[in-house]
C-alpha cells in the first residue's frame, strides 16, 4: 500500500513537470538527414545556386553552324492549357504561324493538353514574354522546365 502511494505520488509529479515543460516557449528543430542531400543535388545542378551569376547587357550571338543544341534548366510561357486535343493543336498552329521564329510545344499532362511557348534561360525574359502575350491570351503563366538552347 505504501508503495503503491509513492507511485501514485511519483506519476503526478512527473504529470506536473511535463506539463509545466510544455508551457516554456522553446521550439525543438529536428533536421532531417535528407534535407543536406537534397541542398547538395540543388547546388550541383544549380537550381538553387549559392553564388550570384554574372549577368551580360549585350546580347550573345551564336554561330549555329558550329553551335550545338542542348537542353537546359529554363523557363517556357503556357498560353493555353484544356481537356481538347483539337482547341490546343488549333492554338498551338495560330501561334506558329503568327510568331515563327519562337517555338510552340503541345504536351499533355493529364487530364489537360497544354501548350507552352519559347525557350527562355531566364526568368525575366519569360515574363517579359509573358506580358506581351496576355492581351492574346487568357491565363498566361511562366514554368520552369528543360528548354533547348544553342552552346
Amino acid at each position: 500500500m505504501k508503495y503503491k502511494g509513492f507511485i501514485v505520488s511519483f506519476l503526478m509529479l512527473f504529470a506536473i513537470v511535463s506539463v509545466s515543460k510544455a508551457q516554456e516557449n522553446k521550439v525543438i528543430v529536428e533536421k532531417d538527414s535528407l534535407i543536406g542531400l537534397l541542398q547538395e543535388f540543388r547546388s550541383f545542378y544549380a537550381l538553387n545556386p549559392a553564388a550570384s551569376k554574372t549577368v551580360s547587357l549585350e546580347p550573345k550571338t551564336i554561330d549555329k553552324s558550329r553551335a550545338t543544341r542542348v537542353k537546359v534548366r529554363g523557363f517556357r510561357v503556357q498560353i493555353f492549357s484544356g481537356s481538347s486535343r483539337r482547341d490546343a493543336e488549333n492554338v498551338q498552329r495560330s501561334f506558329q504561324s503568327q510568331n515563327s521564329d519562337i517555338n510552340a510545344y503541345l504536351d499533355y499532362v493529364e487530364p489537360n493538353y497544354r501548350v507552352k511557348v519559347g525557350d527562355f534561360t531566364s526568368r525575366s525574359a519569360a515574363t517579359a514574354y509573358m506580358r506581351e502575350l496576355r492581351g492574346r491570351y487568357n491565363n498566361v503563366f511562366v514554368f520552369v522546365e528543360d528548354v533547348w538552347t544553342w552552346q
